[in-house]
């Protein structure tokens, strides 16, 4: 589901303090390295800053949290989530801009493949580190059962695309340096499978399996939970827009 795993970036400002973004999960390769990494820059770590709180972002935060115990912690609230990692969040607000010694780094609420995503804005270079929002030469789950919602998720996209970003780093992946062409193949695919959706229906296809069967083909076992996912995420947007209608679990054209 990560593919070859979990960037996590390291920023450090003039005066000698630095922020990570995102926690990782706690392995000790990594916490070596970003030791190391701190050291050569004869810096503190004083942030982590945490995209949302899906295990591969924060689970790491309790280890990072003993190596480097005046760092803060700090994350857009996800209460029953938060709770679940042992230490201490702050909470970030759309709009607040987190100063790493001369490097401001703006918060962007970025709702819908989790309640509590954010982006962290560096408009000065034009960066954007996205978390989950997306990954080059993939898709992104949009987990409906976790407080996903497909239609914040297309706003997110949208509200991003806007900002007309020079450079995106993602949490998966390689660097996405051309941003607007991503956001629209993103935004395109997701319309193409809400017309998938909507086709299957009109097929008669009535359960959140049989639609993701007639859609996914031969997919991967262990991928099919994430399918099914995504066809309740845009199942549940058509409800919304009375556009569909689920009556017990079986699921009709309005």
């Amino acid at each position: 589901m990560t593919g070859r795993g979990n960037n996590t970036y390291l920023i450090v400002g003039n005066g000698g303090s630095a922020a990570l973004i995102d926690a990782g999960v706690g392995h000790a390769q990594h916490l070596e390295d970003l030791g190391r990494a701190i050291d050569r820059h004869r810096a503190v770590l004083t942030d982590v800053l945490v995209t949302h709180g899906h295990a591969d972002h924060a689970l790491g935060a309790p280890a990072i949290a003993r190596a480097h115990p005046d760092a803060r912690f700090a994350k857009y609230p996800w209460p029953s989530e938060d709770a679940k990692y042992g230490v201490e969040w702050e909470a970030l607000a759309e709009g607040e801009v987190v100063s790493i010694g001369d490097i401001p780094i703006a918060v962007l609420r970025t709702p819908g493949h989790s309640p509590d995503h954010v982006v962290f804005w560096h408009a000065t270079s034009g960066t954007m580190f996205t978390g989950d929002l997306l990954v080059l030469g993939g898709s992104v789950m949009i987990h409906y059962s976790r407080g996903g919602d497909l239609a914040q998720y297309l706003s997110s996209l949208e509200y991003l695309r806007s900002l007309q970003p020079r450079r995106i780093l993602p949490a998966h992946g390689p660097p996405i340096e051309e941003p607007d062409a991503v956001l629209a193949a993103y935004l395109d695919h997701r319309r193409t499978r809400e017309q998938q959706v909507l086709a299957a229906l009109k097929a008669g296809n009535r359960s959140v399996q049989a639609i993701a069967e007639s859609i996914y083909d031969d997919l991967d076992p262990a991928l099919v939970p994430a399918a099914q996912e995504n066809v309740r995420a845009h199942l549940e947007k058509l409800k919304n827009e009375s556009r569909a209608v689920d009556e017990g679990g079986e699921w009709r054209l309005s």
